[in-house]
């Protein structure tokens, strides 16, 4: 014992070890998390990507569908009145989208 037992089973030696093992597997965790969420396109919460329409080559289909959504939500929090809500309903049909 030349080193005064700070070697293998001293101060120092194993007493940190597993507390880098386990910081090193809860980062490989997150990262896992963080590259899944980018991949599949956001959070869980948002639930948009999943609800809207195919869109047709021009993507009119998903707008469509996107503004008819926003409209109806606007109506519901009473940001609008039933006369705006069908105006607005029908100028989005007149556009097509």
């Amino acid at each position: 014992m030349m080193n005064g037992g700070a070697g293998m089973g001293g101060i120092g030696g194993m007493g940190f070890t597993w507390i880098f093992g386990l910081l090193m597997i809860v980062g490989l965790i997150v990262l896992v998390v963080v590259l899944v969420k980018t991949f599949t396109g956001g959070s869980s919460t948002g639930g948009a990507s999943t609800t809207e329409r195919p869109d047709d080559s021009d993507g009119t289909r998903a707008r469509s569908g996107r503004g008819r959504e926003i409209l109806a939500e606007r109506y519901a929090r009473g940001e609008l009145s039933a006369e705006e809500y069908r105006e607005r309903l029908r100028t989005l049909e007149e556009d097509g989208l």
